[in-house]
């Protein structure tokens, strides 16, 4: 019995430890956030690529306003092997308040993981997230196309963060005929 429980508090300790809001020291919320701003169509434009995203083009999220102060999520991607259109709805809350970029997301009941603005521009018309620990990153904006200026700048400034950019991937947004 005594092995029982310690097996299923192991199992909990890494669930919860998998759902962690703590920060990399490099990895800063913007301040002065607002979300009413924020929510909207949004366009995927880089990525480090991932299991769940795995083959997918036209990816967009939607962020919108919930009653209980949280933001639905729809998270939205072409599986073009498939032939098909993948959908993850989820919600998000603010960990440190409403004017921090940090938020906790969640498409799969209780399980929470972060989602952290680390950079935003003053229009709120691009914005680079990532995760706690950086193993996720994504560059999103308003329109499927940005200037090769920001695509610069965005990937000089997650070299200097030393992510894994050799896994980071250009996501085709060519509308689906």
């Amino acid at each position: 019995m005594k092995k029982y429980f310690i097996a299923v508090f192991l199992l909990v300790s890494f669930l919860f430890a998998g759902c962690s809001t703590t920060l990399a020291p490099d990895v800063v919320p913007v301040s002065n956030f607002q979300a009413d701003r924020y929510l909207g169509k949004w366009y995927e434009v880089a990525r480090i690529d991932n299991r769940f995203e795995k083959g997918l083009s036209q990816v967009t999220a939607q962020y919108t306003r919930r009653e209980d102060g949280g933001i639905d999520v729809v998270n939205r991607g072409y599986k073009a092997k498939d032939e098909k259109w993948k959908d993850a709805v989820g919600k998000a809350y603010f960990v440190d308040g409403p004017d921090k970029g940090h938020l906790k997301v969640s498409f799969f009941g209780p399980f929470y993981g972060p989602y952290v603005v680390f950079d935003l521009d003053s229009e709120y018309q691009h914005s680079f997230v990532t995760n706690h620990n950086k193993k996720y990153l994504w560059l999103l904006s308003r329109n499927p196309k940005l200037p090769q200026s920001v695509k610069d700048r965005f990937e000089l400034k997650v070299k200097e963060m030393n992510f894994n950019t050799e896994k980071l991937i250009w996501v085709d947004q060519t509308p689906i005929d």
